[in-house]
């Protein structure tokens, strides 16, 4: 029989004693009346904030947006969305539709191919590492997942384009990721062995390509059976909003985004709150082996103040351009009023129990990160200086106003980690950091995580 052991001393046992002295709390009638509350409603509905929501407005004096929203689904393509919601802000203007939409179907598919690529070739690379290492256990982890970040997204666009979406439409498994996700994932995790067990018997470069190559049959086959076929061309043809009708042929992915959105991605920057002291503000940023795109845009951040995000956010908005941005929607908000709010839950009052926390106590713990990307359609000065926000989700029109969010300015600097802005926007001071050498964070840093 084998005797397990442990480094925990008796003195760290759960005894009587403490269980005598914490169950004094059963004496506390607030305690009965939070568990009343709790085992009825749910801690969420129990903890808000009703002042919160009633002494929130949902109105702002500079307001874009005057469309209907779109749906990501039982998918994780926040990301796509909401940066394919900013170019169509353009593409409404240029085609004279107001509810114009591209085909999130047909950047998925791109992102989950060349991911794959990506993968596959950071597996080859790191063949040489164990195989227990931190890093190759963080990429088998997380591979082919839905989420991305701004850089990632513009790489699909500069190299694979745009395409309205009625020319590849949405299926179920794009709509609903989960189970094609695991099967890729499957195919590339069983793959990475294989390429590291060749690579360790003396493959060479020519060897590991063609086998690189090979699952990326695979990868194809799949993607195409799940997601359609991604066309190569495409006819267009378009009724605007004043009923007249327009044609442009037929037309390649590139040709489209270049006639009819035509803005130059390479001008915008994502600058990121990291609230850690380590890293100082005005200095670039990027993540290892981060990407999708085998030679695309890199990832590149630039730490900057938040009150200078805010401000150029705001400056944004009021010249009549929206601005996407990553943010923790899993702190302080309510999906049902489309509030994301400051202190919304007072779960700390709700419990008696002290749970609050700095951005950087979050950040450092593991405790929050970036996990969903939208886009900011209005903004409310006041004197100044912003105090709300309005934000174009991805979650329908059932959720808040239409599918819109309100977000007041304490949860913009508690939750809100990246925003994207043209680099000619940026104070002097920050504009060397757009061409410096970043510092290099690890694979698994918080800023890398995926919205």
């Amino acid at each position: 029989m084998t005797t397990l052991t442990t480094s925990h001393t008796s003195a760290g046992t759960v005894g009587q004693e403490l269980l005598d002295k914490v169950a004094e709390a059963d004496l506390d009638p607030s305690l009965r009346l939070a568990l009343n509350a709790v085992t009825r409603s749910g801690i969420d509905e129990s903890a808000l904030d009703r002042a919160k929501i009633v002494g929130t407005p949902k109105v702002v004096s500079n307001r874009l947006d005057n469309w209907a929203v779109t749906a990501q689904m039982h998918s994780g393509r926040c990301w796509l969305f909401s940066s394919l919601n900013l170019l169509r802000a353009t593409a409404r203007k240029n085609l004279g539709v107001k509810d114009f939409e591209f085909s999130q179907n047909y950047a998925m598919f791109w992102d989950k191919f060349e991911r794959a690529n990506f993968f596959l070739n950071d597996i080859i690379a790191t063949a040489s590492e164990s195989l227990d290492s931190r890093l190759v256990q963080f990429m088998l982890r997380e591979v082919e997942g839905d989420g991305g970040q701004w850089d990632m997204a513009v790489s699909i666009y500069q190299k694979h384009g745009v395409i309205p979406k009625q020319a590849m439409p949405e299926t179920q498994p794009s709509s609903n990721t989960h189970r094609m996700d695991t099967q890729l994932q499957t195919l590339l995790r069983r793959s990475a062995l294989n390429l590291r067990e060749l690579a360790s018997s003396g493959a060479g470069p020519e060897d590991l390509d063609a086998a690189r190559e090979g699952v990326l049959a695979d990868v194809w086959r799949i993607l195409v059976i799940s997601l359609g076929n991604p066309p190569s061309t495409f006819e267009f043809g378009w009724q605007d909003d004043d009923g007249q009708y327009h044609t442009d042929g037929t037309l390649t992915p590139a040709e489209f985004y270049q006639r009819h959105v035509g803005i130059d991605l390479s001008e915008y920057v994502c600058l990121v709150d990291d609230p850690r002291s380590e890293h100082p503000k005005g200095r670039a940023l990027t993540v290892e082996h981060l990407g999708n795109v085998v030679g695309g845009r890199d990832i590149r951040y630039i730490n900057a103040p938040m009150d200078v995000i805010k401000k150029l956010a705001a400056d944004t908005i009021v010249a009549g351009d929206p601005v996407w941005f990553g943010a923790d929607v899993s702190q302080q908000s309510d999906r049902t009023s489309g509030l994301l709010v400051g202190d919304l839950h007072d779960y700390s009052g709700l419990f008696g129990v002290d749970l609050s926390t700095t951005k950087e106590e979050r950040v450092v713990s593991g405790e929050s990160a970036m996990n969903h990307a939208m886009l900011f359609t209005g903004v409310d000065i006041a004197d100044g200086l912003p105090r709300r926000w309005r934000v174009e989700n991805s979650w329908g029109d059932q959720p808040g106003d239409k599918g819109y969010f309100t977000m007041d300015d304490s949860w913009f600097s508690n939750y809100v980690f990246e925003v994207v802005v043209r680099i000619d926007s940026l104070p002097e001071d920050l504009k060397a950091a757009v061409t410096e050498e970043p510092l290099a964070l690890p694979a698994w840093d918080p800023m890398g995580t995926l919205a």
